[in-house]
């Protein structure tokens, strides 16, 4: 039975109506005042998508989505001298923002919008019907509206009830609602993420169909998506459908490439499964909410490993230096998604990185070591703390247990040292302008040299105090033959 003739939703159940109750009086008077000046000038108006679903969910939510039949200009006519500010940044896509008191608000006209083969930017065209809005809609969890002032629940496309199975299912038909919009089949896996709710089996077989068709979408808006999915409560479920249906190799090939195969005679941990396991453990250890940074390395840090996997003698297989491969490539696919450059370069240093403390051994590091670890971290040592201790994923419980004493003794290694130095911004004793004065030299790249120098005694040594450290400088310039004899 299609969506079109299925019987009405029965009425709301009461926990719904008491749940719909409370979204809208967090909003009134403003939605009931703003509802009545919509009426009144003859125009439909009604709370609509994602807020509702989750008021029904009991989810927190902060957006107020509302759409109507009057077109963009004639929103603006009807709230004009009642909105305290009105901007128009997506009017070209019928929306008009607002904020009135406290509240922010949305408006946009109903529409529906689909891609031409050849572009990347959405047609859109204006409608009429509040149920041809939402069966525009993706999902028919997202295909729900509550009218304005009214408060009349519209359900048409059963969202209701997919809630209460926690399945995702197109208000039509799948394959016309991602040829419409193919966004729409990241979209999915998202939710999957956020919510942890199943993809109905005939959009999982359009998705797996239709894949390619994500190549239209701008890498800015895959982003969007992708960010929000590895930020979800249930990343893994959202990025096991990426890959079982082959968006994944569209938007993020390196991810499907973990799955290496593994025969009788070179055994080895599955490269994909463990990175899932390896993200799940960086998020038990986040601690003011999701984290994308560490989640995106946490997911990529092994990327590196397909590029450099060889088989050596005895059925042994090794990565040799997947760390650096991996953070080239890292930096290459967030570059590709249009990832913020900070975003960037502390992904792919954290994935770098992630394989140094396995040096340490017992704790045979040296303080000047340890030191070179806390500097090379930088701002990142607390995330790096947590994407190593997660990158534990044997069950060999002994040796998960050996390697975790270490790390602990490490940290307290780290804390000890900087108590009695500034490890968080080592930098060496001397400055640029003493550097020039005690060897009598302009500003230049000598003085660079000069301070690394400097920096690597500091690493190696601590703090030995300036005389000290004026002495070896000298004693540097001498072996470099800059100044001669006592200078």
């Amino acid at each position: 039975m299609t969506p079109e003739q299925s019987p009405p939703s029965p009425p709301l159940p009461q926990p719904q109506r008491v749940a719909i109750a409370e979204l809208l009086r967090g909003i009134a008077p403003v939605a009931d005042e703003l509802g009545t000046r919509f009426e009144a000038a003859g125009h439909e108006l009604a709370l609509v998508g994602g807020p509702v679903r989750d008021a029904l969910l009991r989810r927190p939510g902060k957006d107020v989505d509302l759409t109507t039949d009057a077109p963009p200009e004639r929103v603006l006519e009807i709230i004009k001298g009642w909105a305290d500010n009105v901007w128009t940044i997506g009017i070209e896509f019928g929306t008009v923002g607002l904020r009135k008191g406290d509240h922010q608000l949305e408006i946009t006209t109903y529409r529906s919008e689909s891609y031409d083969p050849r572009s990347r930017k959405p047609q859109v065209q204006y409608g009429t019907s509040l149920k041809e809005d939402l069966r525009r809609r993706d999902f028919a969890v997202n295909a729900m509206a509550a009218r304005l002032p009214g408060h009349e629940f519209v359900d048409p496309f059963g969202g209701l009830t997919d809630l209460r199975d926690r399945v995702l299912r197109t208000p039509g038909r799948p394959e016309d609602s991602f040829g419409d919009d193919p966004l729409r089949m990241l979209r999915a896996a998202r939710f999957a993420s956020q919510l942890g709710f199943s993809v109905a089996p005939d959009a999982v077989a359009a998705m797996t169909d239709m894949a390619g068709r994500i190549e239209i979408v701008s890498a800015e808006r895959i982003r969007e998506e992708l960010s929000k999915l590895v930020c979800g409560q249930y990343p893994r479920q959202g990025l096991a459908l990426l890959v079982d249906t082959g968006l994944a190799a569209h938007v993020l090939p390196e991810l499907p490439k973990l799955r290496l195969e593994i025969d009788e005679h070179h055994r080895h941990k599955d490269v994909y499964e463990h990175s899932l396991i390896v993200l799940e453990q960086a998020i038990a250890q986040e601690e003011d909410g999701p984290d994308l940074v560490l989640r995106l390395a946490a997911l990529l840090h092994d990327i590196g490993k397909p590029k450099t996997r060889r088989f050596e003698d005895g059925g042994r297989v090794s990565f040799h230096h997947h760390e650096v491969v991996g953070a080239k490539m890292t930096r290459k696919r967030l570059g590709e998604l249009r990832y913020p450059k900070d975003v960037i370069a502390e992904v792919s240093r954290l994935v770098e990185l992630h394989l140094r403390f396995h040096g340490y051994g017992t704790g045979e590091w040296t303080d000047a070591a340890v030191r070179r670890y806390v500097r090379d971290a930088g701002p990142l040592l607390s995330r790096l703390h947590k994407l190593t201790r997660a990158d534990c994923t044997t069950r060999n419980r002994r040796k998960a247990e050996r390697l975790r004493r270490t790390y602990d003794d490490l940290e307290v290694r780290i804390e000890r040292l900087a108590e009695e130095e500034e490890l968080a911004a080592i930098r060496p004793e001397l400055d640029g302008n003493e550097i020039q004065e005690i060897l009598g030299i302009k500003p230049g790249p000598l003085v660079g040299k000069a301070y690394k120098f400097l920096l690597d005694v500091r690493l190696d040594r601590g703090l030995i105090g300036k005389e000290a450290a004026a002495e070896e400088l000298r004693r540097w310039a001498r072996e470099q033959g800059l100044i001669e004899g006592d200078a």
